[in-house]
C-alpha cells in the first residue's frame, strides 16, 4: 500500500471513529492535534471528553487483519509518544481535567473495536 492510500485509510478510520464517539455521547475537542513544542513529534488522533473525563484516542485502521490486528500497532513506543503528546495538550489547554484516559479504536477491515482505557 502506498503512502497516499495509507493516509486515505487513516483519514477514513478517524472519520468513522469520530462518528462512533459522537454517537455514544463523546464531545470531540481536537483531531490530528500537533504539539507546539517542537521537540515532540507526531499527533493525537482524537481528543474528546465524556463524563468529565478527557480521552486521548489513538485510531489504527488496517485493510485486513495483520498479525495481532490493528490494536497491536499501538505498542509501548507509540503509547509513550501519545502520553507525551497528551501532557503537552493538557499544558496548552485552558481546561482543567481531573481524570484522563487513553483509548484505542482499532479497525480491521471494516470491523471497528473501541478499547476504553487501553493503556
Amino acid at each position: 500500500m502506498g503512502d497516499q492510500s495509507k493516509r486515505a485509510r487513516g483519514q477514513w478510520g478517524e472519520d468513522r471513529a469520530c462518528l462512533l464517539l459522537r454517537r455514544v455521547g463523546y464531545d470531540v475537542l481536537d483531531r490530528n492535534w500537533r504539539s507546539p513544542e517542537l521537540h515532540l513529534r507526531g499527533e493525537l488522533d482524537i481528543v474528546a471528553t465524556v463524563d468529565d473525563v478527557i480521552v486521548f484516542c489513538e485510531v489504527k485502521a488496517r485493510r485486513r487483519g495483520a498479525f495481532g490486528g490493528a490494536a497491536a500497532a499501538v505498542d509501548a513506543r507509540k503509547q509513550e509518544q501519545i502520553r507525551l503528546l497528551a501532557a503537552s495538550w493538557l499544558r496548552s489547554s485552558a481546561a482543567d481535567y481531573e481524570r484522563i484516559r487513553f483509548d484505542v479504536i482499532a479497525i480491521d477491515g471494516v470491523r471497528l473495536q473501541h478499547l476504553e482505557g487501553a493503556f
